[in-house]
């Protein structure tokens, strides 16, 4: 009985306290903006005043709580970013109800006005309830133990088992290089993400894994969360059979990706035994689901397409607080790309319109609500969460995978993991947290940018049809052109710009520097002799171009052959390597297994392109407007990390690489079935879940996609702290 009165004291407490805060905020914003008044014209004694802006900073307070979670589910229909914009609309309008319905004097406040007052009010409490939760953790992990233990009763959900939770947190297109330079002292002798950097080499081990050649999310996640990436050459792709283009991000295609995989593997995902997934393309197979894109058109209770915002918006302070950073993340950027712009910085792309707006919702508001999500799965005790935080991947599409821009993205994750980890200590069961990524990022020039042409108008002049006079003019274009006209006999098609083409001609896609080339009108896989006669230029202009690293087709006597430049040639199906030197030698030793992989892919392309990388950089060019890209081969992008748990059995045995995303999904798997009880000996090539003894190549030259797992020895020197999140740096203010 003490402690529930200590307990009630310290609630009435905080909420005095919050009251207060409120109220000052609201007479000090009445003596400093002119439209807003808690006196009426003739003027009111300060008792009256005070009385006044007590009164509506408490019935703001309680409007807020009641009406506020209302008002959200009410506005769940609407677009996420509609909704961002409308809190402080709402925000205005619970304070203007609120002032109306005071009894004492006679306020007044101008429509425009109220929005602002209403937004600070907001941030006082918030900030006020932040300080106090400072000081009283018990307070704010009782509350959100409070929530999750209603949704838990809710679901029905019996006692909670003794045994760990696993928490997998997917920093998209964090490459395993970049992390490694991110977790070393700077300067300063601070590194750039210490919350991780005290995690690394101290309570868990950091591994490098490969990824397929499609190195992109949709592939990665796909075999990640449901143990298949068969049959998904790219991040889009056309499909003859079908007529039909499949694209990773679409809820469609995200959906029809999800049900080959369940139906290929049998099994519903990685998160199928009470688990819960958070900002993915796919479900895993999860109950519990926010922010999925693969479910995202479905409508009920669980599985609509803002569920996730629900709970974190129906706080109006967490409200408030994102969109006040969602508008500050615009300006940032805009200030940033207009930096960037002013000093001429190479490579650059266009970075206008609505992406201020993408960058800001990626970075801030996904971000926000994932890891609320995360952190109530936490203390409802889930057995498995998987979220992915994709800001540091939008921003370094278009900043560099090493730029400033994306440093303080860095910084940001980093705190979020530090707050996962501190909350995780809190839970009601032990959790592991498990630190991975889905692929790396390359950067460079982009393609057009470096050679004056599109890929799309490279193939267009290798096919001997029209191309834009502006593409013509360039080196690339030329050379496509004469070579066009050579080998078919003729002259090219003159045609005015922006005339329509008469032709269906090719349909060219781009998955950052990997390009898929299919012909809509050939039935089935165009092979190698077939192209050669009918489009006689096309396999020469794309493999003697400077750009371009090598091209995939189908022979009918070779089977998959790679073609490069100078005439050379490798048969992956013999390995033979003719005319030359390998095309594959600069992408790595494991480059040839995954291209031949990918050319048995029932919608594999008719040609495969990808571009050259620079080997001293590892710079590449994608086919799309990105300066750091991913979804092909070259570079760092093809080298994601794992970091694990040192209680968890290693990823792979020693000296063998952890290739494939599929791979991955085993290893994960096989630590959840770990967590759950006795398991088999965790050390040796045969556990299960490690590549068997002689699969893929020998010990990686550092040049391929895939180097060896580092020594634990040799770990970041920012790597010694204790193992204890509240000892890592980890801030103690609430999200």
């Amino acid at each position: 009985m003490r402690v529930e009165w200590r307990s009630l004291g310290a609630t009435l407490l905080r909420v005095g306290a919050v009251w207060l805060a409120g109220t000052l905020t609201m007479l000090l914003l009445a003596g400093v903006l002119p439209d807003f008044r808690l006196q009426s014209a003739d003027g009111d004694s300060a008792t009256v005043i005070g009385i006044t802006a007590a009164a509506g900073a408490g019935a703001f307070g309680l409007l807020s709580a009641l009406v506020w979670p209302v008002l959200v589910r009410a506005f769940l229909l609407v677009p996420a970013l509609v909704l961002g914009l409308l809190v402080f609309f709402l925000n205005g309008s619970l304070l203007w109800l609120a002032l109306s319905l005071v009894p004492y004097g006679r306020s007044s406040v101008d429509p425009a006005t109220v929005v602002v007052v209403a937004a600070a009010m907001s941030a006082a409490s918030s900030a006020t309830h932040a300080f106090l939760a400072i000081h009283d953790d018990g307070a704010y992990r009782r509350r959100l133990a409070r929530i999750a233990g209603r949704r838990r009763r809710r679901e029905g959900g019996a006692a909670l088992p003794d045994t760990p939770g696993t928490v997998f947190l997917q920093l998209d297109g964090l490459g395993y290089e970049v992390l490694r330079e991110a977790l070393e002292p700077r300067d300063a002798g601070q590194p750039l993400m210490p919350a991780v950097a005290a995690m690394c080499g101290d309570t868990h081990r950091l591994t490098p894994w490969c990824t397929d050649w499609s190195s992109q999310t949709g592939a990665s996640q796909l075999g990640i969360l449901h143990g298949s990436t068969e049959d998904v050459p790219a991040f889009r792709w056309y499909e003859k059979d079908t007529g039909s283009y499949l694209v990773s991000n679409r809820p469609t295609s995200a959906a029809e990706l999800q049900r080959r995989a369940v139906e290929r593997t049998g099994e519903r995902g990685l998160l199928a035994e009470d688990g819960a997934s958070r900002g993915n393309l796919f479900t895993g197979g999860a109950g519990q689901v926010a922010l999925v894109l693969s479910v995202s058109a479905r409508r009920g209770r669980d599985t609509r397409s803002r569920a996730g915002y629900f709970a974190y918006f129906s706080d109006p302070a967490n409200a408030t607080r994102t969109a006040v950073a969602f508008g500050a993340e615009v300006v940032r950027e805009m200030w940033q790309s207009t930096r960037a712009l002013l000093r001429r910085e190479r490579p650059r792309v266009r970075r206008g319109g609505l992406y201020p707006f993408i960058r800001a919702f990626a970075t801030v508001v996904e971000r926000d609500v994932v890891v609320a999500a995360v952190l109530g799965d936490i203390l409802g005790g889930r057995t498995a969460v998987y979220a992915d935080l994709v800001g540091y991947d939008e921003v370094a599409h278009h900043s560099g995978p090493r730029g400033r821009d994306t440093h303080q993205v860095l910084r940001r994750l980093d705190r979020s993991v530090a707050l996962i980890a501190e909350v995780a200590e809190r839970a009601p069961r032990p959790y592991r947290l498990v630190l991975l990524s889905d692929h790396g990022q390359s950067q460079g020039e982009t393609f057009e940018g470096a050679y004056g042409l599109t890929l799309e108008e490279l193939v267009r002049a290798g096919c001997g049809l029209q191309v834009p006079r502006r593409a013509r003019r360039t080196d690339s274009g030329c050379e496509a052109r004469e070579a066009a006209r050579a080998a078919l006999h003729r002259p090219e098609t003159s045609g005015r710009d922006g005339e329509p083409r008469r032709d269906t001609g090719p349909v060219v896609l781009a998955s950052g520097n990997l390009g898929l080339i299919s012909f809509p009108d050939e039935p089935g896989r165009m092979t190698r002799e077939e192209i050669d006669e009918r489009r006689p230029a096309l396999l020469l202009t794309l493999a003697e171009h400077r750009g371009i690293g090598f091209v995939l087709v189908h022979s009918e006597r070779h089977g998959p052959v790679v073609l490069g430049r100078g005439g050379c040639e490798h048969r992956l199906q013999t390995g033979e390597v003719v005319g030359g030197h390998d095309p594959l030698a600069p992408f790595g030793p494991y480059a040839a297994r995954a291209v031949l992989r990918t050319a048995r892919f029932p919608h594999a392309a008719d040609i495969m392109v990808n571009s050259a990388v620079e080997p001293d950089t590892g710079a590449v060019h994608a086919f799309e407007e990105q300066i750091g890209s991913h979804g092909g081969l070259g570079g760092e992008q093809t080298r994601a990390f794992l970091l694990s748990p040192l209680e968890v059995s290693p990823p792979a045995a020693d000296g063998e690489p952890l290739v494939g995303a599929e791979q991955v999904h085993r290893v994960l798997r096989r630590w959840l079935d770990e967590a759950a009880g006795p398991g088999p000996d965790t050390g040796g090539p045969g556990h299960p879940g490690m590549l068997p003894e002689g699969s893929g190549s020998t010990a990686d030259d550092g040049t391929g996609p895939c180097p060896p797992a580092p020594d634990p020895a040799t770990a970041p020197s920012g790597a010694s702290a204790p193992a204890r999140a509240s000892r890592m740096g980890a801030p103690t203010s609430r999200m």
